[in-house]
């Protein structure tokens, strides 16, 4: 499966808790990452600085569901599922 076009779900709905470029203390849940573009593609895509935790995201029928709001809700609810209490 290949990342649907102008999603971006992955980019926004999870925190992130390692450093990425111009966001040195990671990113909370449901904003936007400052390396997704206008296209909401990763800048970081493929190169060193990408974090490990995005690159361990894959596309998959269960996460993506069968649009970007379905990849958001599925997203969110992982997020609240794996949160500390």
């Amino acid at each position: 499966m290949h990342c649907r076009d102008r999603c971006g779900a992955c980019c926004i709905a999870p925190s992130i808790t390692s450093p990425i470029p111009g966001m040195p203390h990671g990113k909370p849940a449901g904003i936007p990452c400052v390396q997704l573009d206008d296209e909401l593609r990763c800048r970081l895509f493929g190169k060193p600085e990408r974090p490990t935790f995005c690159g361990s995201l894959q596309p998959q029928r269960d996460m993506c569901g069968r649009d970007r709001d379905e990849a958001m809700d599925w997203l969110a609810e992982l997020e609240r599922a794996t949160a500390p209490n």
